[in-house]
């Protein structure tokens, strides 16, 4: 199994087991690496040896429903892959939506952008729509799924526009999209929920 077909599964509501154990999988790309934390079981992928993911786990004596995800863990796999971790985010999943999108969008080429850029660093194929108060991110993160972002326009924060930019890109896809919200940004993930997105688990990606 892949971190895709585990993706894919859960995205359609279907998750690993909850049996307190971790699964080790290879990483999708060189570039993505990490630890998808779902209800009661963890998934390790790296191109690690599973052996050692397994032993520092045991080693560390910590409760294997968070192990993997804990301080500890999370740096002896930092140090093992000379990567680092930014954030433990909340990772969520909508379907998409039928219709055109309830606001007025325009893709644009190539913005220069803090948002499109940060997405470029971490996405495939990233595309972007401005709108009136915010811009629109979308692009293929981990695994090869489809991934959004958005930005507000400080001055028009705390007016929904936030849930409508995240509700609009339901619009624009064909495919469950996915997003990683950091979860000490309440008002980003008021907005997603409102806007149908729903939880999978938490996620901690290794940065080269």
């Amino acid at each position: 199994m892949t971190l895709r077909d585990i993706l894919d599964a859960a995205a359609r509501g279907v998750f690993p087991p909850a049996d307190g154990r971790t699964t080790v999988v290879p990483q999708p790309s060189p570039r993505d690496a990490g630890v998808l934390a779902c209800t009661a079981h963890a998934v390790v992928f790296t191109d690690e040896d599973p052996a050692w993911v397994h032993g520092t786990l045991g080693a560390l004596a910590l409760d294997p429903l968070s192990a993997a995800t804990s301080p500890r863990f999370l740096t002896a796999l930092m140090d093992r892959t000379g990567r680092t971790c930014e954030v433990v985010d909340a990772l969520l999943v909508a379907d998409p939506l039928p219709g055109g999108p309830p606001l007025a969008l325009t893709e644009t080429e190539a913005p220069a952008h803090s948002r499109v850029d940060y997405a470029r660093d971490r996405r495939d194929g990233v595309r972007a729509w401005s709108a009136r108060g915010g811009m629109l991110v979308l692009g293929r993160g981990v695994a090869g799924r489809l991934e959004v972002s958005v930005e507000v326009d400080e001055d028009v924060r705390h007016r929904g526009v936030g849930r409508q930019l995240v509700t609009a890109a339901r619009h624009l896809v064909t495919e469950p999209l996915w997003a990683q919200v950091a979860p000490g940004n309440a008002r980003s993930v008021r907005a997603f929920q409102a806007a149908g997105y729903r939880a999978v688990g938490a996620e901690a990606l290794l940065l080269r």
